[in-house]
């Protein structure tokens, strides 16, 4: 099963548009409470030049966050890759093999694993995934059961090189499993950055009304540069509904050297 993610409760191409909302937002929360302050309290005195300072400050944290963030999300991706990749290998390695094996173990065994290619590219449908992981399952007991019977009827090296190679897409099917569905941006770090974007947005707003600058160009393209990221960072993190998608050539191509 899917673990869920922090922003899962939101469709993906959402997550823009509210980012760019809250950030707006938040200018205009900054620049209100200098303005109420201003009314009530007075002006500060040493304004805007320690202010400036302590914006600069913040956005270098927030940039450094945002960074880390993408970063580890992007790790997941490649790891998603090149899971994939060793998995296509393995399951060719073990078609290959198949033919070491006595009849009717060999075809049937090569029935199941083209049955268990395609299984594996519907798994990339998030709609298809649970089904396809429990199917996955059954066609590993079913393959195992296979070799069992192959090495019980003729053990040689030739079959034991088979049941290695059984083993290692076994094995792969896990990893790929946690690489794709259970490794997430982990939802602490997702409140630490929304914490940080509030906190430095509201900042500028500050920032805005100390100069006397309501609307300022510089501070909507931060606005949208921030956002634009984030909503990369949520692209990589969603597996199967984004826009940045592992490949599944070498799963297609390997299916077809199967017929």
């Amino acid at each position: 099963m899917e673990m869920p993610g922090l922003l899962d409760i939101f469709p993906l191409w959402t997550i823009l548009p509210l980012a760019v909302g809250v950030a707006l937002l938040s200018i205009e929360f900054g620049y209100r409470l200098e303005r109420y302050q201003r009314k009530h309290l007075g002006e500060e005195k040493e304004a805007p030049a320690p202010v400036t300072g302590m914006v600069g400050a913040m956005l270098a944290l927030l940039a450094l966050i945002q960074a880390f963030t993408f970063s580890y999300a992007a790790s997941r991706f490649e790891d998603r890759r090149q899971v994939m990749l060793s998995e296509a290998t393995a399951v060719g390695t073990t078609y290959l093999r198949t033919s070491m094996l006595p009849e009717p173990m060999r075809t049937e065994s090569r029935n199941l694993l083209r049955e268990y290619v395609d299984v594996r590219l519907e798994a990339v449908q998030p709609a298809k995934l649970s089904q396809a992981m429990s199917k996955s399952e059954e066609l590993h007991n079913r393959l195992w059961a296979q070799a069992v019977a192959a090495a019980e009827k003729e053990r040689t090296p030739m079959t034991s090189l088979y049941i290695t190679s059984l083993n290692e897409v076994i094995v792969l099917h896990a990893r790929r499993v946690t690489a794709a569905v259970r490794s997430r941006v982990p939802a602490a770090m997702w409140m630490v950055l929304f914490l940080l974007a509030f906190i430095c947005m509201a900042m500028m707003g500050y920032q805005l009304g100390l100069n006397n600058s309501r609307r300022s160009l510089a501070a909507v393209a931060l606005v949208i540069g921030f956002s634009s990221v984030l909503f990369l960072i949520a692209d990589l993190d969603r597996p199967g509904q984004g826009t940045l998608e592992v490949s599944q050539q070498a799963m297609i191509d390997l299916r077809k050297s199967m017929n």
